[in-house]
Parts: structure tokens; C-alpha cells; sequence
């Protein structure tokens, strides 16, 4: 995947990971950027340093999704690169109340579908195209402290797998980003001092931008801008009973029933 001379919408382009990717793909030269996201005005800020296009979305509503796509064809043309960044995380179990887990339902995984459904014929038609979705390590392994966004994040995977193996004999590429932790607000909170277990091996957003560049570059499935990751994953596949008693382990480190060994 050369970015050079693509069309490519980013949602939640306005901060974060979403921002870090519209800058990196106007660097390499992308022939269009349109930076999606409800805040507009960050949006516009975002779209004004990439010299973009800046979209007001609500990435939980199918009509504004499609609206999106409309209006980026209809001024760009054909849309070469959908890169879903747009989540939200909520924490919490089985107690979340049922108009939160509707709320990160529609961002974490619907929008995933709904950018799919709105792309993915004329791509087709077309013979080819790329959906970039960023998902999270939770998605591979777990997230200790929500289920919200453990069970939202598997769900995103499972369905850019479903489409990479459903359409890539018609040429359609799916990467899916995998991070762990990093430096952005849903990490850090809206002052920056919030606590949390993944800070220690945090990536700024510009990291997991690059890792993306070299990911798309390479066409990867999975991008994983911590290697550990990979690890990981083997792990829970030898041994599935060990990964989860390691995990039961993490959970209470990550919701303060058990401290850390120094």
C-alpha cells in the first residue's frame, strides 16, 4: 500500500492516534485527507496541519458514516484508504449500565461496520481498496477493569478478519492495529494524571503512526506497534488455562486488589 496520491478518511482524526495518522499520511504524500470526528473544531485544527478536510461525524450513526463517504467522493472521488480509529473506552462489568454498553457498541464496533457497508461496493467494483481499522490489544487478549471494551474491541477483530477473508479475492487489503498503551487522553484522561498499568510501556501516538506506515507497506493483517504483543498471543495459544490465571493476576493488579512485586 503506497500512500502517495490516496484518498483516505481518518475518524476521530481530531486528537491522538486519529491526529498522529492524518499528519503521517499527508507526509507521505496522501492526495486527500478528510478528518472525521464529532469535534469539529479540533477536526478543523487537524485538517488545517494536513492541509485535509475536516468532516463533522458521528461515527455511531450509520447516516453520518454514509454521509462521510459521500461527501469525500463527491469532492475527492474514490476513497482508497478507510482507516476506523474512532473509540471510546468506558470501564466497568457486568453492572454497566445498558445505555453505556449501546454507546461504546456504536462506536467501538458499528462503526466498523457501518464504514464496511458504505465502502466496501464500490471498492469492490472497483477492484480493490483498503480498510484500516484500529482496534486495541484488548482485542487480542483482553482488557482488564471493562468489559466494555474488551468485549467492543474483540468484536471490531473479528470482524475485519471476517472481511479479509470474505473479500480479499476481490482485493479488498484489512489491517487491523493492535496497540497496547498509549499517550493519549483515553489513557492519560482529559489532565493527564490519570493512573493506569499500561503507562509504564505507553507509545506516543506518533509511534503507532509509523508502525502503521510500515504495516500498510507491508499489507499486514495484523499491526502490532508492541512486539510484546506477538508474545502475548503465543502464550495464550500453547496454554490457554495459564494465559488466564495470568490475566486473573493483571486484572487485580489493574483494579487495585493486589499490588505489583517490587
Amino acid at each position: 500500500m503506497e500512500i502517495a496520491g490516496k484518498t483516505i478518511i481518518v475518524t476521530g482524526g481530531a486528537h491522538g492516534i486519529g491526529r498522529a495518522l492524518c499528519l503521517r499520511f499527508a507526509d507521505e504524500g496522501a492526495a486527500a485527507v478528510v478528518v472525521a470526528d464529532r469535534e469539529i473544531d479540533s477536526a478543523r485544527e487537524t485538517a488545517n496541519a494536513c492541509g485535509g478536510l475536516a468532516v463533522e461525524t458521528d461515527v455511531g450513526r450509520e447516516a453520518d458514516i454514509r454521509q462521510l463517504v459521500a461527501e469525500t467522493e463527491k469532492r475527492f472521488g474514490p476513497i482508497d484508504l478507510f482507516c476506523s480509529n474512532a473509540g471510546i473506552f468506558i470501564p466497568g462489568g457486568l453492572d454497566v449500565p445498558e445505555e453505556d454498553w449501546e454507546r461504546i457498541l456504536s462506536v467501538n464496533f458499528r462503526a466498523h461496520l457501518y464504514a464496511a457497508r458504505a465502502v466496501l461496493p464500490g471498492m469492490i467494483a472497483r477492484g480493490g481498496g483498503y480498510l484500516l481499522q484500529v482496534v486495541s490489544a484488548a482485542g487480542l487478549l483482553s482488557q482488564p477493569g471493562s468489559a466494555p471494551y474488551a468485549v467492543t474491541k474483540h468484536a471490531a477483530l473479528a470482524l475485519a478478519e471476517w472481511i479479509a477473508m470474505t473479500h480479499g479475492d476481490d482485493g479488498i487489503k484489512v489491517s487491523a492495529v493492535c496497540p497496547q498503551g498509549v499517550r493519549t487522553r483515553m489513557l492519560l484522561g482529559e489532565d493527564g494524571d490519570q493512573e493506569s498499568f499500561l503507562l509504564a510501556g505507553a507509545l506516543h501516538a506518533e509511534d503507532v503512526a509509523e508502525a502503521v506506515i510500515e504495516g500498510l507497506a507491508e499489507e499486514r493483517f495484523l499491526i502490532l506497534p508492541h512486539p510484546e504483543v506477538a508474545e502475548y498471543m503465543r502464550r495464550r495459544g500453547e496454554d490457554h488455562e495459564r494465559w488466564l490465571r495470568g490475566m486473573r493476576k493483571l486484572n487485580a493488579i489493574a483494579t487495585g486488589k493486589e499490588q505489583p512485586s517490587q
